[in-house]
């Protein structure tokens, strides 16, 4: 296992881990990265010192293992939907997606046409319409009654308008099973993003607290050295007069 090389060769230093060289800006020391990560490095390589740096590519891959871990410990068996949050972890990626467009980018023709029945067939534009051409229809079939084309009761008339009945329920109901395929990759999406953004402050939490008692201990070792330093400073003066 190499070992990084600190010191005036800082920007030369080599991952603790893989032995490969770090580029500048991209090492961290395994004293800095959270306990539980850093008890997963410590399994693969015991050899490995607190000093010791590596190359944050691999520690993210430990992070994507240790949240797997943590996955399956609370939830058992984890689902795929799960693996793609910590893959996106493991790679940096954003897990946001704008669904609506993917969506319309794979409509077929008839789903188009289908959605535009459905949005024309539920607007008042529709209904205006609709009840305008009843109202002609009728009066001219009541007002040219020797010459009407649909007398009363306008058989051809409700003839018409059980086709378009029978017809347009069912395009309707091809709309509304895209909508619901739509809201369900839309709470796909958002579940991901949640349980992403739980993980992310699940882990500022432990870094934070971590940090915070690394800085402890060196307050608590700061003082005993200043402790230290006026023990030595108080014999060197010797017994006051």
């Amino acid at each position: 296992m190499a070992r990084a090389r600190a010191g005036d060769d800082e920007a030369h230093l080599v991952c603790a881990l893989t032995g490969r060289p770090i580029r500048p800006g991209h090492e961290i020391r395994l004293s800095a990265i959270r306990p539980g990560v850093a008890d997963l490095i410590r399994r693969d390589a015991p050899a490995i010192g607190p000093s010791d740096v590596i190359d944050r590519a691999i520690v993210a891959d430990y992070r994507s293992r240790y949240v797997e871990d943590l996955l399956k410990a609370e939830r058992g068996e984890i689902t795929a939907l799960e693996r793609d949050v910590v893959d996106s972890l493991r790679n940096q990626e954003i897990t946001a997606a704008n669904i609506e467009e993917r969506i319309d980018e794979g409509r077929t023709t008839g789903e188009r046409l289908a959605d535009k029945v459905a949005e024309f067939g539920g607007s008042w534009t529709f209904i205006i319409a609709f009840f305008a051409l009843l109202a002609v229809w009728m009066a001219l079939n009541v007002v040219v009654a020797s010459r009407a084309f649909d007398p009363y009761p306008f058989i051809l008339l409700n003839l018409i308008l059980s086709c378009i009945a029978a017809v347009q329920a069912p395009i309707i109901m091809m709309s509304q099973r895209r909508q619901e395929a739509k809201d369900r990759r839309r709470s796909e999406n958002d579940y991901r993003v949640n349980l992403k953004a739980e993980l992310e402050i699940r882990h500022l939490h432990e870094k934070i607290d971590h940090l915070l008692n690394r800085q402890w201990e060196r307050f608590a070792e700061i003082q005993a050295m200043q402790i230290e330093l006026l023990q030595d400073l108080r014999a060197s003066r010797g017994p006051a007069a």
